[in-house]
């Protein structure tokens, strides 16, 4: 069953359509990207899914719990999801420790569980030396990891994330992606919802494309699927036709020095360089293939465009 299941979902505002029809699954423990031009309807997704408003029409399924029309969120729902909005709202004549502690109050904490959560993620954020600071004196990327923290504190299982480094300077942005990386291998189930092209490359597996509704899937890494381009030192007349002979090996094509390789799974990448040395063949690079997010965004837009869903 999926961490998250989304059908035929909509939401308007003020007659104007948000969200319409949008349908999706997250698979338990993936970070799942979400992305789309300003007002595609991505962050309006991500709230219905934290259950902070109802769809207007169709369902979700998020850690369990069901969001649908006329239905107020359930508690078990707030428990089970973190979100991160985009503007982080904490208050700031309080300081971090007392913001954190504060908020694991609203999660219903209680006031020895929540200062002894806020601690434990201060800690692990690098802000225990800045516990005590007032959140307005924070640098931008301090709170931002704060903001990651109050999503955290009640240890949901689905983390929803809305523009996690927008505004941020490189050495912050490279701090908040190691902190979604850590989530991710902590087995967490993330939406990651961002216009950064390249975070989406280095966190995600999968994206969605929206346009109010969903344009597409985009599977993020071609990697996963065993693509690899195999660069050889030197011409070798049996170097294909040994490839072909592996049973992890799917298809095999040559360019020159180049050999294009599918296999069924990357752990075979080591029978492949075993089979080159074996029929003589001199291996300088084997480099894993990567489908160009940026074009195929590019390509989904223009697709979108042409149907009249984005003007």
């Amino acid at each position: 069953m999926p961490a998250i299941d989304v059908r035929a979902l909509s939401k308007s505002f003020a007659g104007r359509r948000a969200v319409e029809g949008l349908s999706f699954s997250v698979e338990a423990g993936e970070c799942f990207g979400l992305l789309g031009p300003n007002g595609a309807g991505k962050t309006t997704t991500l709230r219905m899914l934290a259950g902070l408003f109802g769809p207007d029409q169709g369902s979700a399924t998020v850690a369990g719990c069901g969001i649908r029309p006329r239905e107020g969120a359930s508690r078990e729902l707030r428990r089970k999801v973190g979100l991160l909005t985009e503007l982080p709202g904490f208050y700031d004549r309080l300081d971090a420790n007392e913001n954190l502690v504060h908020f694991g109050r609203l999660y219903g904490l209680s006031r020895t569980d929540a200062r002894a959560r806020s601690a434990r993620f201060l800690e692990r954020f690098l802000l225990a030396a800045h516990a005590h600071k007032p959140f307005a004196a924070l640098s931008r990327g301090m709170k931002q990891k704060l903001a990651i923290a109050r999503a955290l504190l009640h240890e949901p299982e689905v983390v929803l994330l809305d523009e996690p480094t927008v505004g941020l300077d490189p050495e912050a942005t490279r701090e908040v992606r190691t902190v979604v990386g850590e989530l991710r291998r902590e087995g967490r189930t993330i939406v990651l919802c961002t216009h950064d092209l390249d975070e989406v490359e280095r966190l995600c597996a999968r994206a969605a494309f929206v346009a109010t509704r969903l344009i597409a899937i985009h599977e993020v890494a071609a990697v996963q699927r065993g693509r690899v381009h195999v660069d050889l030192a030197a011409p070798s007349a049996g170097a294909a036709p040994a490839l072909r002979n592996l049973p992890v090996v799917r298809e095999v094509t040559q360019e020159g020095l180049r050999l294009h390789v599918e296999l069924a799974a990357l752990d075979g990448v080591p029978d492949v360089v075993a089979a080159l040395v074996a029929c003589g063949a001199r291996v300088a690079a084997v480099q894993p293939v990567r489908d160009p997010l940026e074009e195929a965004y590019m390509a989904v837009l223009a697709e979108a465009r042409g149907r009249g869903l984005l003007s």
